[in-house]
């Protein structure tokens, strides 16, 4: 954010701040590492806000639970910062010395009051006035996100909500203050890193600046395209138009872990050439004309991974792969060979040392640097460099170097699905803790915390729709229909359910999410689809 793809802050920063806000994040199942240091923070003291439609487990842990209906999360931010504004609780003097369009933004927020903050989200009036209040009063405060902001049609803007309330407050670009989107695989901080986004360049640098091009032109011997690229829901987009014909898919399950999956399922199987390198037989290889197995990164290849804190570590081959399993690297440069250009065969390290040539943000991380500090947070620009512990300390300089910290005006939009009589529950998706996205990397394993795939409904929305625990209903979309067990869930409110994608051979999720997507982003509503529950008949509806 404020050009920098990352978060804020450090680890250690969420164990001695004084306020943690998780908005849209169940971090004890999602991201159970950091909510460690959560929970260190907490027992020295934090005050712990969760802002979540479900009574999640991270809740139990909480001060204070905000459950706010699916998808209003601009109107309640709104409503915080028009709170704040009315009871003087601005940081005037960081607002007034390090951002831009504030007037235009405490304008668009005047509407929100507390009583129409209420109607929207359903979050009680005191409950928001609390949270606003602490949040507006703590010396150090750390505003922490994930897919719960993100998977929505609307999912920029709500990141920008969320920034807009650390700009009122000055909660950003100091020790144990800061905005942390949560990062849920591994290595998906270094993936945005390295380039794999359709708009940059390693290092986060613009692929439209002819100066940032020169540089990687000079490099690799090749013209880059001046324009940017397509984000994976334009690739599917071009694919319904017949623009898009041939795909290659690098680690990537997209026939079973893109919304509204009988659409995805049909564009990928009319494509005329499909290639998937993977370490799994998963559902996308399956339909590939051409299937390279690869190696798994985490013990079978050297390389480096970069985390949510922003830092990088090294990674170091234990094993060799099994049969003709090939190091990414190795497949890439055969593949480059085969199409006339001769890559050698670089090392990992050598891969590296050219990217810290091209990437001012990670030209002081040599290997044996990562090796004998344990990893180094970028930014680190030289070799002197011990890597930046938080970000954005600038906008705390008089006068602030570059340029100034923008509001945002954001104008809440309810989910693209309606909820009608017809379809009058809203299903909203995630993850559970013993579990993994499509379940290709963790259904192959046992765990004692595993249970099959289930319906999570509240006791109330049981009584009303006449099942029981353990009853297979049909759950109907306006894309679609699965059929599974009830389970009831005590964090659930009526007429809110909850199912995960990990179990696609059990229930098929994605047959009722909706493909409703970010214009900016790309990202799917999978947030936030509507549905109705219908009995089955009595043999057909027994047992889970």
């Amino acid at each position: 954010m404020f050009g920098a793809g990352g978060g804020t802050s450090s680890y250690r920063e969420i164990e001695e701040t004084d306020l943690i806000l998780l908005w849209g994040s169940n971090a004890r199942e999602t991201h159970p590492i950091f909510f460690h240091h959560v929970l260190r923070g907490v027992r020295r003291g934090a005050r712990l806000y969760v802002i979540d439609p479900r009574r999640t487990s991270s809740a139990r842990w909480a001060d204070a639970w905000l459950g706010l209906d699916v998808g209003s999360d601009i109107a309640l931010s709104n409503a915080i910062a028009r709170e704040i504004l009315a009871a003087g609780l601005a940081n005037r003097a960081f607002i007034e010395r390090a951002t831009s369009g504030f007037e235009a933004y405490a304008d668009s927020v005047q509407a929100w009051t507390l009583e129409e903050g209420e109607r929207v989200t359903g979050v009680p009036a005191p409950l928001i006035r609390q949270l606003a209040h602490d949040y507006a009063r703590a010396d150090r405060a750390a505003l922490c996100w994930t897919l719960g902001i993100t998977e929505h049609h609307n999912a920029v803007d709500n990141v920008l909500a969320l920034i807009n309330l650390a700009l009122l407050t000055g909660h950003v670009g100091r020790y144990g203050s800061g905005l942390n989107p949560l990062r849920g695989q591994n290595n998906v901080q270094g993936g945005g890193d390295m380039g794999a986004i359709p708009n940059r360049l390693p290092g986060f640098q613009d692929v439209e600046d002819p100066d940032v091009r020169a540089p990687f032109e000079a490099t690799w011997g090749v013209r880059i395209p001046p324009q940017c690229g397509w984000h994976l829901t334009q690739m599917f987009e071009a694919m319904d138009r017949g623009d898009l014909r041939c795909l290659y898919v690098v680690g990537e399950n997209p026939a079973q872990s893109e919304a509204d999956a009988h659409k995805a399922t049909r564009l990928l199987k009319g494509l005329d050439h499909l290639i998937v390198q993977d370490i799994h037989r998963t559902a996308t290889v399956e339909m590939a004309d051409v299937a390279l197995p690869a190696s798994a990164a985490w013990c079978e290849a050297e390389g480096t991974v970069t985390n949510s804190e922003r830092r990088v570590q090294r990674v170091r081959k234990a094993l060799d792969p099994p049969g003709e399993a090939r190091d990414d690297i190795d497949i890439l440069c055969a593949l480059a060979a085969k199409l006339g250009h001769d890559w050698g065969r670089p090392t990992s390290e050598a891969a590296w040392e050219e990217l810290r040539r091209l990437s001012p943000m990670h030209r002081g991380m040599s290997y044996a640097r990562l090796e004998e500090h344990g990893g180094l947070q970028w930014p680190c620009p030289d070799e002197s460099h011990p890597g930046e512990l938080f970000l954005h300390g600038r906008l705390w300089e008089e006068p602030v170097r570059g340029r100034r910290a923008p509001f945002s005006v954001v104008a809440f939009e309810p989910p693209v699905d309606e909820i009608t009589d017809d379809y009058p529950i809203r299903l909203t998706t995630g993850r559970r803790l013993d579990s993994y996205n499509t379940g290709v990397q963790t259904g192959g394993y046992t765990s004692p915390l595993r249970r099959r795939e289930t319906l999570d409904l509240s006791a109330e929305d049981g009584r009303r729709l006449g099942v029981a625990e353990g009853e297979r209903v049909r759950v109907v979309s306006r894309r679609g229909a699965v059929e599974a067990p009830v389970r009831f869930d005590e964090g659930l409110r009526p007429g809110l359910a909850f199912m995960t994608l990990h179990f696609p051979d059990q229930v098929e999720t994605n047959v009722l999410t909706i493909d409703a997507t970010d214009p900016k982003s790309g990202t799917a509503e999978f947030k936030a689809a509507a549905i109705r529950v219908e009995k089955l008949p009595a043999a057909a509806g027994k047992g889970a």
